[in-house]
């Protein structure tokens, strides 16, 4: 295989299984083949698979595969990283395995329809599940076998009738129905067909008469009352665990197609809300399982902290930094911390307080989080409190917040050897609420580029100019700016080390990993968290070890421009009197100093970013040094390896409940949900992509202006 592309198969209508040490196998479906080049974007990506499936529309389709010689765990391609990612991890194989996977359908057993496959011929899947129907008939038809047959209860024989009346496709009514005994008959006028339980003297439930037989079976079963709302519920559970958005009329489809039911859009909503209600445990069960939770957080990820405290009115904190974060902070990610607030999309009464590293490769990386019911001076303060008590070996870090809530006091107050500096995006948004709505777009964007100048001015010289500008045009504008502390958000000023990291988008991509259709408990909300982090972790360590250079890839880039700019420098003395001397002089347009000794240059881009800048790549060229021995650790590839070296470990019985007794430190703790009323009626859902409103704009026909027309233009005619 050429260099730069792989080989992929791409599979597509088949099914998933599990056996039972883990290992998936998938089987049926169609194959087709593609090749894939690491040059390639997702996009590309995809119109390359739609191409080749016959035009396939694939907005409703994700795309998984295996890692070499690991077939347990299905690994995501949603951006051009992680198909970088894929060809750089098969390189080395002959073929790669690419499943297309419905959305949906997205679950261990999936069947999914290959678009413009031909009306006459169906997508026949040779799986035991292909035949579904059949075997449910045949299996559910002897759930009744006669009299005689014994049950361990009235329930249980009440579900073995309803299995039965599926299977031969006919209504029934219970004449008598209690825990005792159960008679029902079928609900044709002419059919005689009846039944009758009831408990023995040897305490046993079981069939006493059975009279006639059925004459009334129809095809489909067209009335809803065999689907009852927690039947559909129970059918549905398994789905709704591996598919969270699984529609209502899709569930509506496939009962019809599996067990011949009828159902309407509102009956299958309601067996979906039961089956949701079922799966995802109360809040008050799931706050009382948060001791038993903290515990076996600790026992499978030693050396991770995990803290519950109970406040009044049934509230609580919790705090949680596994192990493998504090591990990868402490060792691989740069000195730099994000303080972040994650409003939960289907927990509107929770919070979520992080900080966030990045590593380097300018990936976010969690290090720890907590869960609280909102964002106060309080809750900020017992989370950095717990921050400082997880990371007691803790140097000089800078911390990066929107400064609200008292956080300025509070970092500078338990990490007095830290800096504090504003998070950029927040900055500029406040810049933009301070402009006047008198100005026009065009100079609303100048002003806010002379204030992002402003931000990534290296020197005082620098700032001053675009301060300047922005006073030019509004005094008010330019004195809001200086009081709001330039030394907190300025590079001129600033004293803190970002190493060219201004934004964090953690609170996007935890939001993406919580899904937004229901509402999850702190238990689950948190353990979704912890498989997401433990794939990411688990997927950035295996990328890494296909790097052979130095550095980073993003770092190498940076220097690699760094060096390219070096070439037309010149290096005129060192200022020195020895021949010694470690300080140079370097003409561009101006004369930058460079102290080798010191790793500084008078332009502040090398102390700024972590990497030499092009007047200290000159200086290196004539010295005859390397300019990686002189960037900062934290881009180096060993300390991006180090920062994934440690795994986060799973809890595999994450919804089992345990008895509080069993709790060595949580024995006597109780907590409840916190309660919210709930509104009246079926929940409102806002539309992902509301319409936008686009109107055209009015131009005149004379004057040829906008805004009017001909009968209101106020331009003199001329002559």
């Amino acid at each position: 295989m050429g260099r730069g592309q792989i080989v992929a198969v791409l599979q597509v209508g088949g099914e998933f299984s599990t056996d039972d040490d883990g290992r998936m196998s998938y089987y049926g479906g169609e194959a087709h083949a593609m090749h894939v080049k690491s040059d390639w974007t997702f996009k590309m990506f995809k119109h390359e698979i739609s191409s080749t499936l016959n035009n396939l529309k694939l907005d409703s389709y994700v795309f998984k595969y295996f890692l070499p010689r690991n077939d347990k765990t299905l690994i995501s391609i949603s951006n051009d990283k992680d198909l970088r990612r894929m060809v750089d991890f098969h390189a080395e194989s002959e073929t790669t395995y690419i499943y297309v996977m419905k959305k949906a359908d997205n679950r261990l057993k999936s069947l999914i329809p290959v678009s413009g496959t031909p009306a006459g011929s169906a997508l026949v899947v040779a799986t035991p599940d292909g035949y579904k129907r059949q075997k449910i008939c045949a299996s559910w038809e002897n759930a009744i076998t006669g009299v005689g047959q014994v049950f361990e209860g009235s329930k249980e024989f009440r579900d073995a009738l309803h299995k039965y009346a599926i299977a031969h496709r006919f209504h029934y009514r219970f004449v008598k129905n209690d825990s005792s005994r159960v008679t029902a008959e079928c609900t044709d006028e002419g059919c005689a067909w009846r039944i009758h339980a009831s408990k023995s003297h040897a305490k046993e439930f079981a069939i006493k008469k059975v009279s006639g037989t059925h004459t009334c079976e129809s095809e489909t079963i067209k009335s809803h009352r065999l689907a009852s709302q927690k039947w559909v519920a129970s059918v549905i559970k398994e789905k709704i665990r591996d598919s969270p958005n699984y529609r209502p009329r899709d569930i509506a489809n496939d009962l019809h197609r599996e067990y011949g039911l009828s159902l309407n859009y509102s009956q299958a909503w309601r067996g979906k809300a039961i089956a949701q209600k079922e799966l995802y445990s109360s809040h008050e069960e799931a706050c009382n399982q948060l001791p038993w939770f903290c515990q076996r957080i600790v026992e499978t990820n030693p050396g991770s902290v995990a803290t519950l405290e109970a406040l009044e009115d049934s509230k609580f904190r919790f705090f949680v930094a596994f192990h493998a974060s504090l591990h990868g902070f402490e060792h691989g990610c740069r000195p730099l911390l994000f303080l972040d607030v994650i409003s939960v999309r289907s927990n509107k009464h929770w919070k979520l307080l992080a900080a966030t590293s990045v590593d380097g490769e300018g990936d976010i990386f969690p290090v720890a989080l907590s869960v609280v019911d909102d964002e106060s001076q309080e809750n900020w303060h017992w989370f950095l409190e717990q921050l400082k008590a997880s990371l007691p070996a803790l140097g000089e870090v800078t911390f990066i917040s929107n400064g609200k809530n008292g956080l300025w006091d509070k970092v500078s107050l338990l990490f007095p050897n830290s800096h504090h500096g504003y998070h950029v995006n927040y900055f500029v948004e406040e810049y933009k609420k301070q402009l006047d709505d008198s100005w026009s777009e065009e100079v609303k964007d100048t002003m806010v580029e002379h204030l992002k100048k402003a931000i990534y001015s290296c020197k005082v010289d620098e700032f001053n100019q675009y301060v300047e500008l922005i006073k030019a045009e509004s005094d008010k504008l330019a004195e809001w700016l200086l009081e709001t502390k330039p030394e907190r958000w300025s590079d001129a000023f600033f004293k803190g080390s970002r190493l060219g990291q201004y934004t964090c988008n953690v609170s996007e991509t935890i939001a993406e990993w919580i899904p937004s259709r229901y509402e999850l408990s702190v238990v689950q909300l948190v353990d979704t968290i912890r498989c997401n982090l433990m794939e990411m972790m688990y997927t950035r360590r295996e990328s890494s070890n296909a790097w052979a250079e130095v550095l980073t890839p993003s770092a190498n880039q940076k220097l690699q421009e760094q060096m390219n700019k070096a070439l037309t420098l010149n290096v005129v003395c060192s200022t020195g009197n020895d021949g010694n001397s470690h300080v140079f002089e370097v003409c561009d347009d101006s004369v930058n100093v460079v102290n080798i000794n010191t790793w500084e240059c008078t332009c502040r881009k090398w102390q700024l970013s972590g990497i030499p800048c092009s007047h200290a790549i000159a200086v290196f060229d004539r010295t005859e040094r390397c300019p990686l021995d002189y960037c900062d650790k934290c881009f180096t590839t060993e300390y991006y390896r180090l920062t994934y070296a440690m795994s986060i470990n799973p809890i595999p019985d994450v919804l089992v409940p345990t008895v509080a007794g069993d709790l060595s430190h949580g024995a006597a703790l109780h907590l409840s949900p916190i309660l919210t009323r709930r509104q009246v009626g079926r929940p409102k859902e806002k539309p992902a992509d509301p319409r936008i409103a686009i109107k055209r704009a009015v131009r005149c026909s004379r004057c040829k202006g906008y805004g009017h027309n001909k009968a209101t233009c106020k331009v003199p005619i001329t002559a």
